[in-house]
């Protein structure tokens, strides 16, 4: 007997299977907010060099502040003002619109800087002036939270293979709240980076948990439902996320207000279930009973309550033994194994790469930076919505080849679309690249948590996380090759999307087959042998 046959006798998506959706929408509300909550607390807003101590005398405090900055700061070629450069004292003779100023020496800011608070408040950049020579440091704020997230996915990835689901659903909530909360009151730039790495290293347990623990409650024709409803409670974050960093223009309560969220996840915790095939899997049954049980009396199945009996329950997993431990060595033991796990995490790695390459490019279209984000979320839905379509009509592996290799054509339209009179077209284009990225990363979840048996599906996720997590962490570092070649980090974005596209291609079909119970049910996958 298969997990499956037992859901569809108590009903594979009821009222049970819908307060799990619900639980887990709220937990997962503030993930998008804390993975794009460095475009706005790590905003570089308009700036120049402080030029207070220049001041000589009447003559200065006669000018108005165009005048002084004019005398006081040099011109970039473009004729903008330098942001990074003053002169060493005034240079009165520029108000008779002298432009001989090649001889004049100028230095590197060392008296601070001056920063444009029309937009932001404050931000972590302004805080601890993040700018100039220090812009680095600026970037690696996103660098650094993310390799949180990475090694926080291989860790609550096997942590709940081994203790659980619900419980270390529950660790990702308090102690995500814990260090996000303290990161907002932070002294100093070490001690933000630091609390903003542990910050990514906890929450992320939330999006692997609770996305395989609703797939492993649902029946087969509501699998893609569940993956596009969690994927859609991302988008949900991502929009209102605009409204709140609108709203809270300093860094510090814009954290705390995207943070709270979270206290709403752990009250209603108590009402999430383990998950009945993992406590199935690792010889828990009387455990299992209880929670399907649960299900069948919310669903109203009441009168198929005496069929979930211990001894019917031990019949699912047969082929493995119950009392033995799974790690991430399982997934290179086998050379089959091994291999669907390099295929997946090459997908995942190239999916989040694209994703973010083009998510945290919210300034390079000159564009508001609130109107920007806002449309990259709204673009979402109706992408996300034409995969719940897709998924059925086309099947999995062929939706997530088509909206990678989407997206490859979209950055490399953007690569040849001259910027200037052509700025709608690639705004236009971007977006579409974007909403395309969105498909592929909606998609992926889904996929990989049907291609992975429930032994090791967490484990499973876990790595394919980190891979993306390795992806997104590499990002702010590839906008940076702007420095070397301005179409350079579109180049890379652009050969990561179809490098994805063409490493899916080799995935096999899982559309209207059982979820693997055991890794040799995973291998039959590949010769189309697990029907239902």
């Amino acid at each position: 007997m298969r997990f499956e046959h037992v859901l569809a006798d108590i009903d594979g998506f009821g009222r049970f299977q819908i307060m799990i959706l619900t639980i887990s929408f709220i937990g997962r509300f503030t993930l998008p907010c804390h993975f794009l909550l460095n475009n706005f607390i790590a905003a570089v807003p308009s700036h120049h060099c402080n030029i207070n101590l220049l001041d000589d005398g009447p003559t200065f405090w006669n000018l108005s502040h165009a005048e002084r900055l004019r005398v006081s700061i040099p011109a970039e070629e473009d004729g903008s003002q330098s942001s990074c450069r003053m002169f060493t004292e005034p240079q009165y003779q520029l108000l008779n619109n002298s432009s001989n100023v090649t001889d004049v020496p100028s230095v590197l800011c060392w008296n601070g800087w001056v920063y444009d608070n029309t937009t932001f408040k404050s931000t972590v950049t302004s805080q601890w002036d993040l700018v100039c020579n220090n812009r680095g440091q600026n970037k690696a704020t996103a660098t650094i939270f993310f390799m949180g997230v990475m090694l926080g996915a291989l860790t609550f990835g096997s942590l709940s293979d081994k203790f659980g689901r619900r419980i270390m659903l529950l660790v990702s909530y308090v102690s995500g709240l814990l260090f996000a909360i303290s990161s907002a009151f932070s002294s100093s730039y070490v001690t933000f980076a630091v609390l903003r790495f542990f910050t990514g290293f906890c929450i992320v347990g939330i999006v692997i948990v609770s996305a395989v623990l609703n797939v492993e409650w649902v029946d087969i024709e509501h699998r893609k439902l569940v993956g596009v409803i969690d994927s859609l409670s991302w988008t949900f974050g991502s929009t209102v996320f605009v409204a709140i960093a609108y709203l809270a223009t300093d860094w510090r309560w814009l954290t705390v207000s995207v943070t709270f969220p979270l206290i709403l996840a752990i009250i209603t915790w108590r009402w999430m279930p383990e998950s009945a095939r993992w406590l199935i899997a690792n010889g828990k049954l009387e455990q299992a009973q209880m929670y399907l049980t649960k299900c069948a009396k919310m669903n109203q199945r009441e009168d198929l309550i005496h069929t979930l009996q211990t001894e019917s329950l031990s019949t699912i997993v047969v082929t493995d033994r119950k009392d033995r431990t799974y790690s991430y060595l399982d997934l290179i033991r086998t050379p089959k194994m091994r291999n669907l796990a390099l295929r997946t995490g090459v997908v995942w790695f190239c999916v989040a790469t694209a994703f973010y390459g083009i998510s945290f490019n919210i300034t390079g279209f000159g564009l508001n930076i609130y109107l920007t984000q806002f449309i990259y979320a709204l673009i979402e839905f109706p992408a996300k919505i034409l995969v719940y379509y897709l998924l059925d009509k086309i099947g999995r592996r062929c939706t997530e080849v088509g909206s990678l290799l989407l997206v490859a054509v979209c950055l490399g339209i953007n690569i040849v679309v001259p910027k200037g009179n052509m700025s709608v077209l690639r705004t236009v284009v971007a977006i579409i690249g974007k909403g395309s990225s969105a498909a592929s990363f909606a998609t992926v979840v889904l996929y990989s948590s049907e291609l992975y048996p429930t032994v090791i599906r967490q484990n499973g996720m876990g790595y394919n996380s980190s891979m993306a997590r390795i992806g997104v962490a590499v990002t702010p570092l590839i906008l940076l090759l702007d420095d070397v070649w301005k179409v350079l980090p579109q180049m890379v974005l652009c050969f990561a999307a179809l490098l994805g596209g063409l490493v899916a291609r080799t995935l096999p079909e899982t559309h209207m087959r059982c979820l693997p119970e055991t890794i040799e049910d995973s291998f039959r996958l590949f010769y189309k042998q697990n029907p239902c």
